[in-house]
């Protein structure tokens, strides 16, 4: 980064900490909020726009070639008037990036000269053209841009430090995507009553990335597809260098026909839940009292001030007030045994966890306890860790939640399952680009590392919206030069010192 451009950070950084000083409040006889007369008017010359960072994912998309990968390998173009494969990919992505959340708001983009000038584009497709791009899509195009996606990942990866590669951690679940469409192709009826369409979202656990998306008809089971999914995220993990790579799943990924062939590999390990079937339930009830240890889950967070005592419980007073049916868990103890699916030909570690609780209704207290078991061929960790991994992968709804609400990557805006398939791939595009732009911070040695890497970590765990507002979502200037596009930012925030070192990374060459 430039002394020039620290030295005026630091300055506007001093700015706004001395207004927000408790000691200087200033007059405190009016409200702050007191403008004067507004007035507005139009610039002749000077110009600008709010999406400011736009320009750095622009830089990230050259650095790793992904245009010119999308055209080399995604042909559904006879002749191109004049939009090109990846135009139309990098339409929709930028699009997300800029707050859109439905085709129709590319229309704001694509009115707006300055948006255009930013990009170097003289015009981007219209919301119409996107969307005839999409319905262009059969399901072999979809696998080629998702394989596309995973060669340019790989050159991310490869940008990263040695431990980077220790584990992969890929998470596989489904979601229901709901439509109140009546005419769309594909979409059922789910078990819930909700219809629609049913992907299957596979996940990197360490970076968030979205490796795989397999749109479903509503009414399949969340475990259709997935082997296949799950072996094509080891084999892109495995050639990409990851030691080991550790595959994760709730009772509907439990698999068990493809487990023997997943533990024929040393370097594959697996974790799944497995449904409380009776024999299972037995066997954990005859399990000795020794064989039983308290699991004890550590603290979510630290308190670093002075703790705080909790408020009352508002929900529960009501539930007992009414008389409903209230359950309160005691206590959690973990066992282990060697278990042998009927479709496999090896025992595996079976981790069986027993939650004892209290449930009260209508002012009666009972004692209840249920099993939840986890299949895992790991026999390194403690029986423990292998159920706070397994719970870990709870993660994953968050990043649907992300896919939903953040990105609007998971919706069913089309008419029919491919050309929505093809829409949830190309529109979190824009999720893949945050975990890319994340990754390309460079680790630097000593102190200057270890808060490199919390930089790292904290940009890869933001929320969509979080990350728009911080990274992309600011005030510019743009400036057409004979050879160049200058971004001229208008405002700070606290990100714009890493935002630097970013763009200073994103001008190097990638790593061979």
């Amino acid at each position: 980064m430039k002394t020039n451009i620290q030295r005026r950070l630091r300055a506007a950084k001093r700015r706004i900490e001395g207004r927000l000083d408790k000691r200087k409040l200033g007059d405190c006889s009016r409200p702050v909020f007191a403008s004067g007369k507004v007035h507005y008017e139009l610039a002749d010359r000077t110009r600008g726009m709010s999406y400011g960072g736009l320009g750095a994912m622009a830089l990230l998309v050259r650095q790793l070639g992904l245009a010119e990968a999308i055209d080399r390998r995604l042909h559904l173009l006879k002749i191109h008037l004049p939009y090109h494969e990846s135009d139309h990919v990098l339409n929709l992505a930028y699009n997300a990036l800029c707050d859109g959340t439905c085709l129709e708001d590319i229309e704001l983009r694509r009115n707006d000269e300055v948006f255009l000038d930013a990009l170097g584009a003289r015009r981007i497709p219209d919301p119409t053209t996107a969307g005839d791009f999409c319905r262009r899509f059969e399901p072999y195009h979809v696998d080629v841009l998702q394989d596309v996606f995973d060669e340019t990942r790989r050159k991310v990866w490869a940008q990263q430090p040695k431990s980077f590669f220790a584990q992969a951690t890929i998470d596989m679940g489904g979601t229901l995507v709901a439509t109140t469409g009546e005419c769309k192709q594909g979409m059922d009826i789910a078990y819930n009553g909700v219809w629609g369409f049913h992907p299957l979202l596979v996940s990197a656990s360490e970076t968030g990335e979205v490796l795989r998306i397999e749109n479903r008809s509503g009414n399949r089971p969340s475990h259709e597809g997935a082997a296949a999914c799950a072996d094509r995220a080891i084999r892109l993990c495995l050639e990409a260098g990851f030691r080991r790579v550790l595959l994760r799943g709730d009772t509907d990924f439990s698999q068990t026909a493809h487990l023997d062939r997943w533990n024929a590999d040393e370097r594959v390990r697996f974790i799944f839940g497995l449904d409380a079937a009776g024999n299972l339930l037995t066997q954990a009830d005859d399990l000795p009292n020794t064989a039983w240890k308290p699991l004890e889950r550590p603290p979510k967070y630290r308190v670093k001030t002075q703790p705080r005592a909790r408020p009352a419980n508002v929900k529960e007073q009501i539930v007992e007030k009414r008389g409903y049916k209230n359950i309160r868990l005691v206590d959690e103890w973990v066992a282990e045994f060697d278990y042998r699916p009927t479709a496999c030909k090896t025992a595996y570690r079976l981790v069986v966890v027993r939650k004892n609780l209290d449930v009260s209704e209508q002012g009666q207290l009972f004692e209840d306890y249920r099993y939840f078991f986890y299949i895992s061929n790991d026999r390194e960790p403690t029986a423990e860790e292998v159920v706070f991994s397994a719970n870990d992968r709870c993660h994953q709804e968050n990043l649907v939640a992300q896919l939903k609400g953040g990105v609007r990557a998971l919706h069913a805006l089309l008419d029919n399952l491919t050309s929505n398939w093809a829409w949830m791939v190309m529109t979190a595009l824009a999720w893949n680009l945050k975990a890319w732009l994340a990754l390309s911070l460079a680790e630097r040695a000593g102190k200057a590392g270890e808060h490199d890497r919390a930089t790292k970590r904290s940009v890869l765990r933001m929320e969509f919206r979080s990350f728009v507002n911080a990274f992309v979502r600011l005030p510019c200037q743009v400036v057409n030069t004979g050879r160049r596009i200058v971004y001229r930012l208008l405002g700070w925030n606290r990100w714009l010192a890493v935002f630097f070192r970013l763009l200073d990374q994103l001008r190097r060459p990638l790593r061979c």
